[in-house]
């Protein structure tokens, strides 16, 4: 699995992909959150906290996840390195389970310098310090969560095609439809809303840590990790 990981992150940061991502995800927030003249601006909003960015980011990461995931086994498909990587004293679940951390793992380093809007809006409440961090470290806490479970869903779409392109479509309408699609038809069928990321993550998002929520988010991850496990073994 270390392998596998090691060998991932290499050639994420050999190429423009990993600077890309962070880039762009550090470039829209911030642009969103203290220069344009908007809602999400938090110098306008008259009270500091990071709502704008916990609304933000879920949205950023329907793009930006799929963008990292989509080569991880379509490049392989399509280089023809999968039947090599197959041969090698690897198991499946070993190359599942390195090729997601290492995903996972460029999403917490993109997460990482906004931990500097947290000490910024520190500063910036009235009194200093006037933030609510439990709500905003479940919120952090959401944010993982859900990159887990985005990176196993561009996990599993990028064994379904040598295309990234079509790979990165794929997972990027999975994840809006497990996102706001059941709580779009919640608006109608109540109940739907509980089977929708949106719904779990908000809950998180309020400081109270439900195990509800977090037996879903690692449910959800694990399904798609399992699948994709098997479509490998067919491959």
């Amino acid at each position: 699995m270390f392998a596998i990981l090691k060998k991932e992150v290499n050639s994420f940061f050999s190429s423009p992909i990993a600077y890309l991502v962070i880039g762009v995800f550090l470039l829209v927030n911030g642009l969103f959150l203290w220069v344009f003249k908007d809602n999400f601006n938090i110098l306008n909003a008259g009270f500091a906290d990071l709502n704008s960015f916990f609304f933000l980011s879920p949205w950023l990461f329907l793009f930006l996840i799929p963008a990292i995931t989509m080569k991880s086994f379509a490049d392989e498909l399509n280089s023809g390195t999968l039947e090599i990587l197959k041969t090698k004293p690897l198991t499946d679940w070993e190359i599942v389970l390195g090729k997601f951390t290492a995903s996972l793992l460029l999403v917490c380093i993109a997460l990482t310098p906004t931990l500097t809007y947290v000490y910024t809006v520190y500063l910036l409440g009235n009194p200093v310090g006037n933030i609510d961090m439990g709500s905003t470290t479940g919120s952090y806490l959401g944010l993982l969560f859900l990159a887990a479970t985005y990176t196993s869903i561009g996990l599993y779409t990028s064994t379904l095609s040598k295309n990234q392109i079509v790979s990165f479509i794929l997972s990027m309408s999975i994840t809006f439809i497990l996102f706001y699609g059941f709580e779009y038809i919640g608006t109608s069928i109540q109940f739907t809303q509980q089977f929708g990321i949106n719904e779990h993550f908000k809950s998180i998002s309020r400081g109270v840590i439900d195990t509800r929520d977090i037996i879903y988010f690692c449910s959800v991850t694990f399904f798609f990790l399992f699948i994709t496990k098997q479509q490998l073994k067919n491959e």
